[in-house]
């Protein structure tokens, strides 16, 4: 019985540890891609009219 409940939880922690890599990594992804959106948009910035 113990045992079942052991790995229950190393296969829990392994899944949140990995989890929590792939949002780190889209996060800064993201991040990135709108600093550089917003770099583009301030170097075009005397083109815009409104």
């Amino acid at each position: 019985m113990e045992e079942k409940v052991y790995k229950t939880m190393t296969g829990s922690g392994a899944l949140n540890i990995t989890i929590g890599v792939v949002l780190l990594v889209v996060g800064v992804v993201s991040g990135v891609l709108m600093i550089i959106s917003g770099g583009k948009l301030l170097a075009a910035k005397s083109k815009i009219l409104f």
